[in-house]
């Protein structure tokens, strides 16, 4: 198993939030909007859901805060965010093709 697996699977929130991240440092709002527009609005993260996102993954080290902008605090992926971000990615696109292949055959 992978070291990755142990950060995995990510939940639909913080996927997005990881996914705007992956672009650009972008602070909280351009994420929550973003995060809107990335899922054609299925996602909508409010102030306290995407905060808890960011807690847990600063802790984490997949993010990390590198500037603050008129008390906006501006976030990146790390490197391992970016690593974790692409396994999640992996992972989805199995669960898409298997779908698809099961769909075919009914």
């Amino acid at each position: 198993m992978s070291e990755l697996a142990r950060y995995l699977p990510l939940s639909e929130a913080t996927f997005y939030v990881m996914l705007a991240l992956s672009q650009q440092p972008l602070h909280g709002y351009a994420i929550m909007q973003q995060t809107a527009a990335l899922s054609a609005d299925s996602v909508a993260l409010g102030p306290g859901t995407l905060y808890g996102i960011f807690g847990t993954l600063e802790k984490q080290a997949l993010i990390v805060m590198v500037a603050e902008q008129a008390r906006r605090k501006v976030y990146a992926l790390t490197a391992l965010g970016r690593s974790v971000l692409a396994e999640q990615v992996r992972r989805l696109e199995i669960m898409v093709d298997s779908a698809a292949r099961l769909k075919e055959t009914k």
